[in-house]
C-alpha cells in the first residue's frame, strides 16, 4: 500500500483469512459473479432484436472497455491489496469524496440486483423439476426467495473457503448445462432437424458494426454490462494467494474466457432460433432460454432450465462479497460506522456487513416486489448507471495514481494509462446514454413515468442522492476519513512488486 496515506494494519485476529483460496478459486468465483447463463438469456432476445444476426459481435464490442477496466484492476491491486477495491484505490488518487462514492456505488449494486437473482434461481429451478404451479405463486416464490438469500449469506459468513467449494460446484454444473445445449442446439442446425427457422452461421456475425445506427448504441448498453460482476475476485484479495497478482489475473482471465462462453451461446441461440423467433420473445427476457429449452432439447429441457438457475444462484452467492468487503473496507477507514469492520472471530469474514448487505436487499427485494414487478425489474436496469460509474472512476483512478509511472515504458503507457482512460472514456459514454435512454418512461419495464422521468433513471438518480446526503451526515458525524489526501503510487512499491 501506499506509504503517506495508509493507516495502521488491524490486529491478526481483526483481519480477514489470509490464503484462503487459491488463483483458480478467485477465477471461479470472478466467473460466477457475473451469472453467465442468466445474463446471456436475459439479453439475447433484446440485442437480437436491435442488430439481428450481429449480437455475436455486439458482445464482442461489449468485451473491449471490460478487458481495459479489467487491466485497471489488475494494476491498482498489485499496489494496494484491499478488499475495498474502487473504494480504496479511487481514496487514494483522487480524495475521499470521489472514494466513498465509488464504494456506495459497489454497495449499493450488490443490494439492487440480489434479491432478482434468487428469484430467479427459484423460479428456474422449480421449472427445472416440474414444479410450475409453484413457480407461478408469488407467495411461494417469495419464502424461498428470501430463504436462500439466507442461506446463501450463511455461506459466505461461515468462510470463504466453503463459498469456493460451492462456486467450484455451480460453475462446473453452469458450464456443462450451457455447452450442452450449445452443442445440441448447433448439431440440429447443420443436421437440419430444428423446430425453428435456423441460420447457418457465419464470421461476419463477429462484425459489431453490421447493424450500425442508434441500434447499435442501445445493444452496446445491454452487451456491456452482462460482463458485470468479475471483478468479485479482486474483493477477495486479502484472501487470496499470491494477493498482489492472482486477484487480478483471475479478473483479466475471468472477462476473457466470458467471452468465449456467450460467443459460443449466441452463436447457437441465433443459428438455431433465428432473428424473427428472438425479436417476436424479446420481452420474455431471461425467459427465452425457457421457452428454447423446449423448443431445442425436448424433454430435456430441464438442462437448460438448470444452468440459468445455477448461474443466478452462483451469482446470488457472489454478488455478497464485493458489496460486504467494500462496506468492511470502509468501516475500517472510519468512511462507516466501525461495527461494519467486524470480523468474526471464528470464520475470519465481514460477518456484520455481510448480513447488512443481505437484509437490505430483502427488505428492498420485498418492497419492489409488492409495489410491482416491474418496479423490480426497473430497479435492476437502474444498475447500469452504478456500474458504469464505479468501473469508469476506477479507470481514471488507475491513470491518476500511476500519472507518473506512465512514461517509463510503453507498457505503463498503454496497459496503466492509456488502456484504462479508453475504458472509462467508454464507460462515461455510455453512461451517458443511458441517462438519455432511461429519462423515457417508454423505454422502462413499467412504461409509467415518475416525475416525467422513466422509473429506471429516478431509482438511480434516487441512489446517488441518497449516496451524497449520508455521505454529508458522515463527514460531519465523524471527520476523520476525510482527512486523507490523494497521492501517487509509491515507485519503490511498484518496481518491487514488477521485478
Amino acid at each position: 500500500m501506499a506509504k503517506d496515506i495508509t493507516a495502521p494494519g488491524p490486529p491478526p485476529e481483526a483481519s480477514l483469512k489470509p490464503n484462503a483460496i487459491g488463483f483458480l478459486d478467485a477465477l471461479v468465483i470472478g466467473l460466477n459473479a457475473t451469472s453467465p447463463a442468466y445474463s446471456v438469456a436475459a439479453v439475447i432476445g433484446p440485442i437480437v432484436a436491435l442488430v439481428g444476426i450481429y449480437a455475436p459481435g455486439v458482445m464482442l464490442a461489449s468485451f473491449v472497455p471490460m478487458l481495459l477496466i479489467a487491466s485497471a484492476f489488475y494494476y491498482l491491486n498489485k499496489v494496494d491489496q484491499d478488499c475495498g477495491t474502487t473504494f480504496s484505490w479511487v481514496t487514494r488518487a483522487m480524495g475521499p469524496w470521489a472514494g466513498w462514492l465509488g464504494g456506495w456505488a459497489i454497495a449499493m449494486t450488490g443490494v439492487l440486483v440480489v434479491g432478482s437473482l434468487a428469484d430467479v434461481a427459484v423460479t428456474f429451478f422449480l421449472l427445472a423439476v416440474g414444479l410450475d404451479g409453484w413457480a407461478d405463486n408469488d407467495a411461494v416464490r417469495q419464502v424461498l426467495t428470501v430463504l436462500l438469500i439466507l442461506v446463501m449469506t450463511a455461506v459466505c459468513v461461515i468462510g470463504t473457503e466453503i463459498s469456493a467449494k460451492v462456486q467450484n460446484v455451480l460453475i462446473l454444473a453452469q458450464v456443462a448445462c450451457l455447452l450442452a445445449f450449445a452443442v445440441v442446439a448447433l448439431y440440429r442446425v447443420y443436421a437440419d432437424t430444428g423446430t425453428l427457422d435456423a441460420i447457418d452461421p457465419e464470421f461476419g456475425w463477429l462484425d459489431p458494426f453490421g447493424a450500425g445506427g442508434a441500434s447499435l448504441t442501445a445493444s452496446l448498453l445491454l452487451g456491456v454490462f452482462i460482463y458485470w460482476g468479475w471483478e468479485s475476485a479482486v474483493n477477495l484479495t486479502e484472501e487470496v494467494e499470491n494477493s498482489a497478482t492472482a486477484p487480478g489475473k483471475a479478473a483479466v482471465w475471468s472477462t476473457v474466457l466470458l467471452l468465449v462462453t456467450y460467443l459460443a451461446v449466441a452463436f447457437a441461440v441465433v443459428a438455431y432460433a433465428g432473428t424473427d423467433y428472438l425479436a417476436e420473445n424479446a420481452a420474455e427476457e431471461e425467459f427465452i432460454f425457457a421457452l428454447l429449452a423446449e423448443e431445442t432439447m425436448g424433454g430435456w429441457d430441464w438442462v437448460v432450465l438448470l444452468a440459468v438457475s445455477t448461474s443466478a444462484l452462483a451469482s446470488t452467492q457472489t454478488t455478497i462479497i464485493p458489496a460486504s468487503r467494500t462496506g468492511l473496507s470502509m468501516a475500517r477507514r472510519h468512511a462507516l460506522p466501525a461495527n461494519l469492520g467486524r470480523i468474526h472471530p471464528r470464520f475470519r469474514t465481514p460477518d456484520v456487513s455481510t448480513w447488512w448487505v443481505a437484509g437490505i436487499a430483502i427488505a428492498w427485494y420485498l418492497v419492489l416486489y409488492h409495489l410491482s414487478e416491474n418496479a423490480l425489474f426497473d430497479s435492476l436496469t437502474a444498475l447500469s448507471l452504478l456500474i458504469a460509474f464505479y468501473y469508469a472512476l476506477t479507470g481514471l483512478a488507475c491513470a491518476v495514481y500511476y500519472r507518473r509511472q506512465l512514461t517509463r515504458s510503453a507498457r505503463n503507457f498503454f496497459l496503466i494509462g492509456l488502456g484504462p482512460l479508453i475504458g472509462a472514456g467508454l464507460l462515461a459514454w455510455l453512461l451517458v446514454e443511458s441517462v438519455a435512454d432511461m429519462s423515457d418512461p417508454e423505454n422502462s419495464y413499467s412504461g409509467v413515468s415518475w416525475f416525467g422521468l422513466g422509473p429506471p433513471l429516478v431509482i438511480g438518480i434516487g441512489i446517488v442522492v441518497t449516496g451524497v446526503v449520508l455521505m454529508i451526515v458522515w463527514r460531519l458525524l465523524a471527520p476523520a476519513f476525510w482527512s486523507e489526501h490523494p497521492s501517487v503510487v509509491d515507485p519503490d512499491l511498484v518496481d518491487g512488486k514488477e521485478s
